[in-house]
């Protein structure tokens, strides 16, 4: 295995290239007029705004591009993945990645004190957001819009950085840095590798080469988000092992992770009318985390969802596994697939319009087979910040 930094270590480590533009921003009182003019810097093909600070400029420009070393078949590689099978993605994201994210202390109080405890329609647009722009057939490139995605992402990272680090709430010497390269390192993991497993938990047959494939596009992620390079696994199985390291050193119960959590189940309760189908979710989530962040957490037990989810995921198997071969099979996938993604959708913001989109070319591929639960609204692209 690669050498890389100890977990430990990651603890102490910020972004130092976006902190640097905040901290700047900050001192000047600029920070208002500069989320002006990003909130329009929407696609890869958009020039650098003209009116933004130099500071801001020379960090556009220097995180512009993924690393020399990013192969961008590969990248294309995970696109027909996920063309095929992001309503799986979707699912074990929904289920499983965010309360796993809950199960981290740290990041868990970070969102206590930005205030957004009880907005999990907001965290998961967010995220659902960052993963299709990601998704698309040539995220980094020409026609996509995942490179402003990311540098913004990174300034929003260092903006929460630098207020908490000065709040007076957060001993950095005890707790390391707030969103430190741990923090981010463990979700690059959970977006990843804990997909991956969480799908295969599900039943859903998810290749070798598709798990590396979708890996190491999280990993080229990884690197524009600033994770240092050492830091991140070259293989899948190389990331498997460190993730149950961050694990073991990194995930407990918290007071913040078991109120994220239960505001994140109840969100998914509301997409369902009436109180009768409740523990379905939270059987959902119990098969997909494990028992342990599960208990951690104070995810609701029922042995009958629980049967019922399982007959649910042997059904699931099934189908997966005759979805190729069968036109009525592919079609059940895909429908349920639709109510999933457009149900989440439609309760992201408690039921006000989102401004959540689909990439144009996953769009069009979702809508041939049928299964885009949106159409694109104007100003296709944007991320709902």
């Amino acid at each position: 295995m690669q050498r890389s930094p100890a977990v430990e270590a990651l603890k102490y480590q910020g972004d130092p290239l976006a902190d640097a533009v905040v901290a700047e921003l900050v001192s000047s009182g600029t920070t208002r007029a500069v989320n002006e003019v990003l909130a329009h810097f929407r696609d890869n093909d958009q020039p650098i705004p003209e009116d933004v600070p130099e500071p801001v400029r020379r960090y556009l420009v220097a995180t512009d591009a993924p690393p020399h070393w990013a192969d961008l078949d590969r990248v294309a590689g995970a696109y027909e993945f996920f063309v095929d099978d992001g309503v799986h993605v979707a699912s074990v994201l929904s289920f499983g990645a965010m309360v796993n994210c809950y199960a981290q202390p740290r990041p868990s109080r970070v969102l206590s004190l930005t205030h957004r405890l009880n907005q999990p329609h907001r965290r998961l647009s967010e995220t659902s957001q960052f993963v299709l722009n990601l998704m698309g057939r040539n995220p980094f490139g020409s026609g996509g819009s995942f490179v402003p995605t990311v540098q913004k992402t990174r300034l929003i990272h260092a903006a929460v950085r630098h207020f908490i680090t000065r709040s007076g709430e957060w001993d950095v010497e005890a707790d390391g840095v707030p969103l430190c390269q741990q923090d981010m390192l463990g979700a690059l993991l959970i977006f990843s590798v804990q997909v991956i497993d969480g799908m295969r938990r599900m039943g859903i047959t998810v290749t070798d080469r598709e798990a590396e494939d979708y890996y190491y596009v999280w990993r080229v992620t990884g690197a524009l988000l600033g994770i240092p390079a050492d830091a991140m696994p070259e293989t899948l199985a190389e990331a498997q092992s460190l993730n149950a390291r961050l694990v073991e050193a990194s995930y407990g119960p918290s007071a913040e992770g078991i109120e994220l959590t239960r505001n994140l189940l109840r969100l998914y309760e509301d997409m369902v009318p009436g109180k009768a189908f409740d523990g379905v979710v939270a059987a959902m989530v119990r098969q997909v985390v494990t028992p342990e962040v599960a208990d951690w957490l104070e995810v609701p037990q029922s042995r009958a969802w629980s049967r019922t989810v399982g007959a649910g995921v042997r059904l699931m198997r099934l189908l997966e596994r005759s979805e190729d071969r069968s036109r009525t099979a592919t079609a059940v996938l895909d429908k349920a697939g639709s109510l999933l993604l457009g149900g989440s959708v439609r309760t992201l913001t408690n039921g006000q319009p989102t401004a959540l989109t689909i990439p144009s070319d996953l769009r069009e591929k979702w809508l041939a087979a049928g299964a885009c639960p949106v159409a694109a609204p104007p100003g296709a692209g944007r991320a709902d910040k």
